[in-house]
């Protein structure tokens, strides 16, 4: 190479050093190096300590009578163990073993699954219809019906279960006086006691129940029902849709959340009825009118079985579980969608 072409070549470009590591990251921090610690704010826990007072009445009102559930279900407490005069000796799954075979015991079962059942399809079905009316009807019938609909559902339990024994009441009652007149069968309905039959009794029974639940589900559904965006609706009515495809189409997909949760609370509130049945039967139930709570008080206090009683309330627990389960994720997939 002559000097001439060393000259028409340039200088050398310049090679570009590498950075040496510095332990400094683009964020201005150390990449390898301890983090500061995150400090607390001030008055963090304070939620925590304001919340702890319902905390300990939960535990103690809740779990501690489930903790001694579950140790008495596996023992066997007798009325002078419960006072302190016997010893209580540990059984194991016997009592378990001895209500899981008894054939009484899934009579009651399917009894009280039949009843729940009933008075939820039917607490659902009606609420419902009634919620749905109550978009169609005026302002002040809708306001009218809601103030009835909140004095029904704050009424005591005694003095429904009062009312409803003096509608069914076979010398005096109400229904039996309508059903006389519009029968004109004086001599069939006027003396009939509906609580002779079970099947009649529940009838009465179901009534009472349904009539006590509905105010909920009436103005949940009514409030789940006033979000459904009207445009919609209005869009499905001018492409051609009836009342039904709408409902279907666009009501229904939006209240179905609420709609599940009210029914889930509800099978397990219809699941546990005691107050009810016990009141309309002037506090001595028949065995054919028994349900779970009923079967699980008569076995602890009538056949001072405590131990029985115990595990069966339990097995009702433990059947109870998945619906709850079923109710918390609901619970969990509405938050997430809101």
């Amino acid at each position: 190479m002559t000097a001439a072409d060393t000259k028409a070549a340039g200088p050398p470009v310049p090679v570009p050093r590498v950075p040496e590591k510095t332990g400094i990251s683009h964020s201005g921090q150390e990449a390898d190096g301890p983090r500061p610690k995150k400090r607390r704010k001030k008055g963090e826990l304070l939620p925590y300590f304001l919340i702890l007072p319902a905390i300990l009445a939960i535990a103690a009102v809740y779990v501690y009578p489930l903790i001694k559930t579950v140790i008495m279900s596996f023992q066997d407490l007798g009325r002078a163990a419960l006072w302190g005069n016997g010893e209580t000796p540990w059984v194991g799954f016997e009592q378990f073993t001895n209500i899981l075979g008894d054939p009484d015991f899934w009579a009651v079962v399917g009894r009280t699954v039949v009843f729940m059942t009933i008075c939820v399809v039917l607490t659902m079905g009606i609420g419902l219809l009634i919620a749905l009316m109550m978009l169609k009807v005026s302002t002040w019938v809708r306001l009218v019906l809601t103030v009835a609909l909140i004095a029904a559902w704050s009424m005591p339990l005694m003095v429904a279960a009062s009312v409803f024994r003096w509608l069914s009441d076979s010398d005096y009652g109400l229904i039996n006086t309508l059903l006389a007149d519009l029968t004109g069968d004086e001599d069939r309905w006027l003396g009939h006691n509906w609580f002779l039959d079970p099947w009649q009794g529940f009838g009465i029974i179901t009534l009472l129940v349904v009539w006590g639940a509905i105010p909920f589900v009436v103005i949940t559904m009514y409030a789940a029902l006033t979000q459904v965006p009207k445009e919609l609706e209005e869009a499905a009515s001018l492409d051609g849709a009836t009342a039904f495809g709408v409902y279907r189409f666009v009501t229904w997909p939006v209240i179905k959340p609420v709609f599940t949760m009210v029914a889930t609370l509800s099978v397990i509130w219809d699941f546990n009825v005691f107050g009810q049945i016990w009141l309309l039967r002037g506090n001595k139930p028949e065995p054919e009118y028994e349900t779970l709570g009923l079967y699980s008080f008569s076995k602890a206090f009538e056949s001072t079985s405590f131990s029985q009683g115990s595990a069966i309330a339990l097995i009702t627990v433990l059947m109870l579980s998945g619906v709850a389960v079923y109710y918390l994720r609901q619970l969990i997939k509405t938050g997430e969608v809101e």
